[in-house]
């Protein structure tokens, strides 16, 4: 039978979709159940964040009378451009805590597992709508999936001295963060409702959710909200000596320069602004976490090192080229790599410049690719993976080497096994996009849909059929590299991310892993 007949033959049978209701904490939702998924689009976990509520953390739902419709996408919160090179721009809104829900039909009286998504976008764009982040395909194979919104830019993560002065925990930032933690806390208290098993949650991000990830395994705020963790693309590890940003203090200070920069004097002239004027001015220098002593007491790394973290399975890793999407390579040359380096990512060490050849222009355009891959993504992704397995967790690494086929014509032509490259993969998405995809794509698509959904199941992706993952081991591997075929080793860049170690203990004034 070939594939349109198939297809046809689908689409005959497909059941036409109906209405389904769920009681919650707050009242009563309807969504839509369509070919055995029911979906709850835009359900509130948390009261609009407008007025007085701006910059103070996520407050509850007020409840409702009646029932309440959850079959459209709710707004994505503020923000300007969009998470990923060729997407639609979403529609936006500062009334924006809202998640979506897609569960199975329910058997018996047996709860499944469920996955919680945190979409990416540097803290400052992304949408749960998206198509690609839709949980139907998931949940055909048995579990409960959750895409979660939170403020994001200066919205979400804005720290200022007054700020923390009218906190009652004298901290400020992480408003994003705090968001993510009512929203699990949402799952916790309402998640057996839609069939899912508040005690087998697994939170997952991809670039900034995956950072996003990391800190809430040491945040106060989320412990024992879930109890498996997956990092796609991301992970806050490096040192503070490189990223001083992240310190209240400097991000206080940079909250002032912020404030200046759109025309406010106080912090009751920020409330007064309309939501759109805080993306202007000085936006992007307060849009990224704060190590605030109270959502993220400590910087991750830290916190881990002194065992302070969720002790859980994980799942952590990177993509081969990640930079391929995100930077416009052809510009490097030899003659200024440094430089350039310097003049994009600050006073970095020249021992991480150096570990990476340039002597010409076609070498120093794969360094530059290489370098950004590992300084932005693989080291923290690495040092996430070998920490937790120090706490003697279980622990399972990837590194992502296919390259989906990307039309040439396209925003995406080049990228290859690039940023955001595994979600079509993750999700098994293939069929969202008319492209030329080979039986190598789809069949790692089912393998990795189905490693990720064994892992929220029991912590651990093995399953029947499915190439075997090992765990992490020591500081040299293995990991699994996802690609058609699979194949099972150390990461091949290895070497380069061995000098990040020793520059970071430099640094720190430890050896990896241990503290001062």
């Amino acid at each position: 039978m070939n594939r349109m007949l198939a297809a046809l033959l689908v689409l005959v049978v497909a059941l036409p979709a109906r209405a389904a209701t769920v009681r919650i904490d707050t009242g009563v939702l309807r969504g839509v159940t369509t070919d055995g998924i029911t979906a709850y689009e835009g359900a509130p976990f948390a009261a609009p964040p407008l007025g007085p509520l701006r910059w103070r953390p996520p407050q509850p739902v007020a409840p409702w009378r009646g029932v309440r419709t959850a079959t459209a996408f709710a707004p994505a919160c503020l923000q300007l451009g969009v998470s990923m090179p060729g997407e639609p721009p979403p529609r936006t809104s500062e009334d924006c805590l809202y998640l979506n829900v897609w569960t199975p039909a329910r058997r018996g009286r047996a709860l499944r597992p469920v996955m919680v998504f945190i979409p990416g976008g540097g803290y400052q764009n992304g949408a749960t709508s998206l198509p690609l982040y839709w949980g139907d395909r998931l949940a055909r194979r048995g579990v409960v999936v959750v895409t979660l919104a939170y403020r994001l830019g200066p919205l979400g993560y804005l720290a200022h001295p007054e700020l923390t002065a009218e906190s009652p925990h004298h901290a400020s930032g992480d408003y994003g963060l705090m968001d993510q933690a009512a929203g699990l806390a949402w799952v916790k208290r309402n998640i057996t409702a839609f069939g899912g098993d508040p005690g087998r949650v697994t939170v997952f991000g991809q670039s900034a959710g995956a950072m996003s990830v990391s800190q809430l395994m040491v945040s106060p705020l989320a412990q024992g909200l879930f109890q498996r963790a997956i990092g796609e693309s991301g992970g806050l590890f490096e040192p503070l000596m490189l990223a001083p940003q992240y310190s209240l203090p400097q991000a206080e200070t940079d909250g002032v320069a912020f404030m200046r920069s759109v025309g406010a004097a106080s912090l009751a002239d920020l409330r007064r602004l309309p939501g759109e004027a805080l993306l202007h001015g000085q936006a992007n220098s307060v849009s990224h976490p704060v190590i605030d002593g109270y959502a993220l007491p400590r910087a991750p790394y830290d916190a881990f090192v002194r065992g302070e973290q969720a002790k859980i399975p994980v799942l952590v890793g990177w993509n081969a080229e990640e930079a391929r999407s995100l930077s416009d390579l052809s510009g490097a040359k030899a003659a200024t790599f440094t430089a350039d380096i310097r003049r994009t990512f600050g006073p970095l060490p020249s021992a991480l410049i150096d570990a990476y050849p340039h002597a010409d222009d076609a070498q120093a355009r794969q360094a530059r690719a290489d370098f950004e891959r590992d300084l932005r993504f693989a080291w923290d992704d690495w040092a996430w993976a070998r920490l937790q397995a120090l706490a003697g967790q279980p622990t399972y690494a990837y590194r992502f080497e296919q390259k989906p086929p990307f039309p040439a014509a396209s925003v995406r032509a080049g990228w290859g096994a690039s940023h955001f490259a595994e979600l079509w993969y993750v999700f098994d998405h293939l069929g969202q996009e008319p492209w030329a995809w080979t039986e190598g794509d789809r069949r790692l698509a089912d393998r990795m849909a189905s490693y990720w959904v064994n892992f929220a199941r029991s912590g651990d992706p093995n399953g029947p059929g499915l190439p075997a993952w090992p765990r992490l081991q020591g500081d040299e591997g293995p990991l699994l590299r996802l690609r058609d075929p699979v194949a099972v080793g150390p990461p091949p860049e290895l070497t380069t991310l061995k000098v990040f170690d020793g520059v970071y203990a430099g640094l720190r004034g430890a050896p990896f892993g241990q503290t001062p």
